[in-house]
């Protein structure tokens, strides 16, 4: 399997909402002490534990299929989770689905293009912001202060969540993990 989490490189970007996906795999990666691979090649951040591969891609959001399908292809992988912020989810949702539209969502666009829509989403809810000519500022903006003190418990959740997919169906994951917030 192959895991990814979006995010945009960089520490201008590190704390914002739209790294949430590069958030929970780096606490995966923690959790599993999977071992990093070295290859440029693969246009981002590439570790290995069991026979599963976790990846950040190293290219901003809008390219992060390039760094997918050559992951996915060199290693002749069939099943890919891709964990990303999601603007039309509250704040602290979990929801997991197959395949699906990009609800505008640039990186979910880009690993379409380059792999088709069928693969595993883990949506973090993210909220949206009051007005629709700021969602680039609220995607790229950080996480409120009350949003912070929540953020370490939902990442956790989610990489228990990530640990029983592992060996368990979609469905029964999505029964187990996901979070409404109203």
């Amino acid at each position: 399997m192959l895991i990814v989490g979006l995010g945009n490189p960089g520490s201008d970007y590190a704390n914002t909402r739209h790294n949430i996906g590069f958030m929970v795999l780096d606490a995966f990666i923690k959790r599993k002490a999977a071992i990093k691979l070295s290859s440029s090649s693969f246009k981002g951040e590439l570790y290995k534990f069991q026979n599963h591969f976790l990846l950040k891609p190293s290219t901003y959001m809008n390219l992060s299929g390039e760094s997918v399908v050559k992951v996915k292809n060199f290693y002749k992988i069939e099943d890919v989770v891709v964990i990303h912020d999601d603007l039309d989810l509250p704040f602290g949702t979990l929801r997991f689905k197959k395949g699906g539209g990009h609800g505008g969502h640039n990186g979910l666009k880009s690993i379409d293009a380059h792999i088709s829509k069928e693969y595993i989403r883990v949506r973090l809810g993210i909220g949206k912001p009051e007005h629709k000519g700021e969602v680039v500022s609220y995607v790229l903006g950080e996480f409120s202060q009350e949003q912070l003190e929540k953020l370490p418990a939902l990442i956790e959740h989610t990489c228990d969540s990530l640990d029983f997919l592992l060996t368990h169906s979609l469905e029964d994951t999505r029964a187990k993990y996901s979070i409404k917030v109203s």
